[in-house]
């Protein structure tokens, strides 16, 4: 159902229509961005009649950290948080891609220090590409620096850390950029404002550590695996400079929402060739593999919905 609206989306313990998926604008959800969430992708195998979730299990295991550090009060399973997803997702009918965006909330009305209760809140969408994956983005390098983990821990997927990284992107675009780099207090290469970042440095895979202020992101930690087990480049995770980007062969950027996307300009910079580079069609075409239920090898990370 491309370009459709699905029926239903879930809140408050139950399927509910889609327009009454709403919140009121007292919660502290809204007025203080008290919200954590995980954006998951569902990858449609039009051959094997099966919806796939990727590595569902590892992002809820990183919401049960970000509930922990925002001191919510939930505690759920893994088994728990994924039940509500099925059912909404079956009731919905997909068979297409699609990606979900999982939100656990302060809600009530009270002050922006509350404990809780916390809800939850779930939509599926069927899936559209964030950025041409063949042909690239260019990025600026931000002169907003990111945010830090004695400030508000970047580790944790919180609505609020997200107005950081809305204000780089917006200056990037106003500059005349796809997407934006950020640095750290060090000046040291963190992440976009949504996606982890890898380069290639004379013919290794490099990225940034998880304590130099980045999301231990799930993609990133799937590219790390492929590297090391499909082409044979263990991934080097060490800080990075800013002009190491601009002499590298390549630059990626990926995340569950921007998949896997070479960076082709930084700063006005050719990067390598100027195109997509070859590691990175490759890691690409592995990726998109593995996510489909192609690689058997890798089925471990997949959640069938329809269980055929």
């Amino acid at each position: 159902m491309p370009g459709e609206l699905p029926k239903y989306a879930w809140m408050a313990d139950q399927l509910v229509p889609w327009d009454e998926a709403t919140i009121h604008v007292q919660t502290p959800a809204f007025r203080y961005g008290a919200m954590v969430f995980e954006g998951i992708r569902g990858y449609w195998n039009p051959d094997q009649g099966e919806l796939y979730l990727f590595r569902v299990r590892d992002h809820f295991q990183r919401l049960q950290e970000s509930i922990k550090v925002m001191r919510m009060e939930m505690n759920w399973s893994i088994d728990q948080f994924l039940e509500p997803l099925m059912q909404l997702i079956k009731a919905n009918q997909f068979q297409e891609d699609i990606h979900i965006r999982y939100m656990v909330y302060v809600g009530g009305a009270g002050p922006i220090y509350a404990l809780g209760p916390a809800e939850v809140s779930i939509v599926c969408l069927a899936s559209k590409r964030n950025y041409d994956i063949e042909k690239g983005i260019s990025c600026s390098v931000s002169s907003w620096i990111r945010i830090r983990d004695n400030v508000i821990p970047p580790r944790v997927k919180c609505a609020a850390n997200y107005q950081n990284g809305r204000l780089a992107v917006m200056q990037a675009k106003q500059d005349g950029y796809d997407y934006t780099l950020m640095l750290n207090e060090e000046g040291k290469l963190t992440e976009t404002p949504t996606s982890c970042v890898f380069m290639v440095r004379k013919g290794r895979p490099v990225t940034s550590r998880i304590t130099d202020g980045i999301l231990e992101g799930i993609t990133r930690s799937t590219l790390i695996t492929l590297f090391e087990r499909d082409l044979g480049l263990p991934v080097v995770e060490r800080e990075i400079d800013r002009t190491e980007l601009y002499v590298s062969e390549e630059v990626l950027i990926c995340g569950s929402g921007a998949e896997v996307v070479p960076v082709v300009k930084i700063d006005g910079y050719r990067v390598g060739t100027g195109e997509r580079g070859p590691l990175t069609k490759e890691i690409q075409e592995g990726y998109f593999n593995v996510v489909r239920g192609s690689r058997k090898e890798y089925a471990d990370w997949l959640a069938p919905v329809y269980g055929t």
